[in-house]
């Protein structure tokens, strides 16, 4: 019961984290990745068009406007992961080194897998009329904390280059992977 609420009460704190500190104090932070290529067998194999879908709206003042319900956008990701990992925290976040540089956005979805901390980035297009749009051709950027209650990512050049792990014990390591593509809202 103790271990359960600890666990929760971190969940909680590490989304607090997030919120207030994804866009603004991790980019410019660098970080060496631990993380696998996508296999160039599947990569070709793959349908090339792409399949995109308008989950967000940039308004007035930055605001983000979500076009797609963020229930909707949690239940994705878990369609996505598909190993029982439960994104309970979705967003899209802004990311921009420099203010002379233009935006990158994300969608982020924050959850856990087995009490062990699962996130998921992949970066959206903005289109026309500030919309933005998640390509199927999108990579997705997979952490897995192992001994770590929050992974951050690390950007460099409004890209994703590693993580963090919020709390550097023994043991303690954040891995990411880059996949190929998403099925976030597949045909």
């Amino acid at each position: 019961m103790m271990t359960s609420l600890r666990s929760c009460s971190r969940l909680v704190l590490a989304i607090a984290l997030v919120v207030t500190g994804l866009s603004a104090c991790e980019t410019s932070k660098k970080g060496i990745p631990e993380f696998t290529s996508p296999d160039k067998s599947d990569m070709s194999s793959r349908k090339q068009e792409a399949v995109s879908k308008v989950v967000a709206s940039v308004g007035e003042k930055g605001l983000i406007k979500y076009l797609v319900p963020r229930e909707q956008l949690a239940l994705a990701f878990n369609r996505q992961f598909g190993d029982g990992t439960t994104i309970d925290k979705t967003m899209v976040r802004k990311v921009q080194g420099d203010p002379k540089d233009p935006a990158s956005y994300y969608l982020v979805g924050l959850g856990l897998r087995n009490g062990m901390f699962r996130g998921m980035a992949v970066p959206l297009t903005l289109v026309s009329d500030k919309e933005l749009s998640l390509r199927s051709n999108a990579s997705r950027y997979v952490i897995t904390g192992v001994g770590c209650t929050f992974c951050f990512f690390n950007f460099e050049n409004n890209d994703i280059v590693g993580t963090t792990c919020e709390e550097n014990t023994g043991g303690s390591s954040c891995d990411l992977r880059i996949q190929e593509g998403n099925t976030l809202f597949s045909r």
